[in-house]
């Protein structure tokens, strides 16, 4: 009983670190994600704009691309998402506004 409720607890502390919404779960993956796409970073379509890199997303079965794109600025600054590891495998942390 008592590791049931570590568990818990070192899983609620990961999902808490990496969640950008009340309703985000932690999806740990076995093996790393692959090498970043290289993309190419076209001009902003216009002033306000920030670049959201492009990222590896987990499909249940393998990791797809999922390309960069301009995103509106929020008058904060950017954080990018990015995988993460423990010793319970890799882990997306979203980006999110700071």
């Amino acid at each position: 009983m008592r590791s049931k409720s570590v568990f818990a607890v070192l899983l609620l502390s990961s999902a808490l670190a990496g969640a950008c919404t009340p309703h985000a779960r932690v999806v740990y993956v076995a093996t790393p994600p692959p090498p970043a796409v290289r993309e190419e970073i076209r001009v902003a379509p216009g002033p306000g704009y920030v670049w959201v890199a492009g990222h590896h997303r987990w499909e249940g079965h393998a990791y797809v691309w999922v390309p960069g794109h301009w995103e509106k600025t929020h008058h904060h600054r950017w954080v990018e998402g990015h995988w993460a590891h423990d010793h319970h495998g890799w882990y997306w942390i979203e980006g999110h506004w700071a």
